[in-house]
């Protein structure tokens, strides 16, 4: 737990110190008014949420990543020629639009499309992005991540069989037996073992890019509705692939229910089938968009002071903000396990739910 803080703290402190070089470096003294009045907290909240084509890890600070796109052939390209483009002026840049005439795109608010003859995008073309984006490069780190660590895992339970468990072995043996013993085999039953190594799978992917989603510079994967969409989406087809026979009777005629009432329960059940995995995405996402918001809402705060007060008061204020930042990361840190937890533990009663042998026992028969 300590060091858990310790790492937070730092973390925080890091993230506050690039927050202070971007508020007070390097702005002229008779243009620093101007420029502070155009601070929308807002539009500063969805830039470091949103996906990009670049990976920012501080303001200044970012790597280019590979564009790829399908427009009359493939075509691949560092989206520097989109941020760096000669092209681009300083109301593009305001304005989150960098076009590149050479290339013949422009990348306007992260969406690509083909320069028209106006010399604006022309957004009536359609143009295939697959392109490698923050969020893409997140979800490819994460999964070195765990590749790695579980390998190493592997790896100490044939070294060490019969032995206690040694070095990472030993910090997440308690986790997966706790998710095993606890979790799964409750809600699911006997036939759990084929569904545990994708629920465990499930578990660890979403904690370890919730903890990656909290370090300065890192990525919102969990947090972008599209990734916990397909996650939603897995879970539904595997708990509907696995079903029985009496899951599916179920939602015709649902056991105990009087004749005359079927037809509003009918399409009640059916609702409920559709709402299962719309509400895991929609949980996963809001709860980790909201945490991301309330941090940077709070380190917000000492740009609204600078324009209020100076920038004397955005130093002023900046020990309180850190002691509520820091609350906040601890928090956060609580919720990145939390929301895995019950994003696994739901999915664990659905296919328990759909695999069960009878629905009788349920109301008593």
């Amino acid at each position: 737990m300590f060091q858990s803080f310790r790492h937070t703290f730092f973390a925080t402190f890091a993230l506050l110190f690039v927050t202070f070089s971007v508020a007070f470096a390097e702005e002229p003294a008779h243009d620093h008014e101007h420029k502070e009045s155009k601070f929308n907290i807002g539009e500063m909240i969805m830039h470091h949420i949103a996906d990009a084509h670049e990976w920012e890890f501080a303001h200044g600070a970012a790597v280019p990543l590979p564009v790829i796109i399908y427009d009359n052939g493939l075509k691949v390209f560092s989206s520097s020629n989109f941020y760096h483009s000669p092209d681009a002026t300083h109301e593009d840049h305001e304005n989150h639009v960098y076009p590149n005439k050479a290339l013949g795109y422009v990348l306007e608010h992260e969406h690509i499309y083909p320069i028209g003859a106006d010399g604006k995008a022309n957004k009536e073309a359609h143009v295939l992005d697959f392109s490698i984006t923050k969020n893409v490069a997140s979800l490819l780190l994460s999964a070195v991540i765990l590749l790695l660590i579980f390998t190493s895992v592997a790896k100490g339970y044939s070294k060490n069989k019969g032995k206690a468990p040694s070095g990472i072995q030993s910090f997440l043996e308690p986790i997966i037996l706790f998710i095993r013993d606890e979790v799964v085999k409750p809600a699911i039953g006997p036939k759990y073992e084929k569904y545990l190594p994708y629920l465990l799978t499930l578990f660890f992917f979403i904690w370890v890019n919730n903890l990656l989603g909290l370090v300065p510079g890192g990525a919102n994967l969990t947090g972008n509705i599209a990734v916990t969409l397909i996650l939603a989406v897995i879970t539904f087809i595997i708990v509907h692939f696995s079903a029985n026979k009496h899951y599916f009777a179920h939602l015709i005629k649902p056991t105990g229910v009087p004749v005359a009432l079927l037809p509003i329960m009918i399409p009640v059940e059916i609702v409920g089938v559709f709402m299962k995995p719309f509400s895991l995405m929609v949980r996963l996402f809001a709860n980790i968009t909201a945490g991301h918001i309330i941090i940077l809402s709070l380190l917000g705060l000492i740009f609204i002071a600078n324009n209020l007060g100076g920038g004397g008061t955005g130093w002023a204020v900046s020990p309180l903000v850190l002691i509520f930042t820091l609350f906040m990361n601890v928090i956060e840190l609580l919720v990145a396990f939390l929301q895995a937890f019950i994003f696994t533990l739901l999915t664990s009663m659905y296919i328990g739910s759909s695999i069960e042998e009878s629905h009788e026992a349920d109301h008593g028969h």
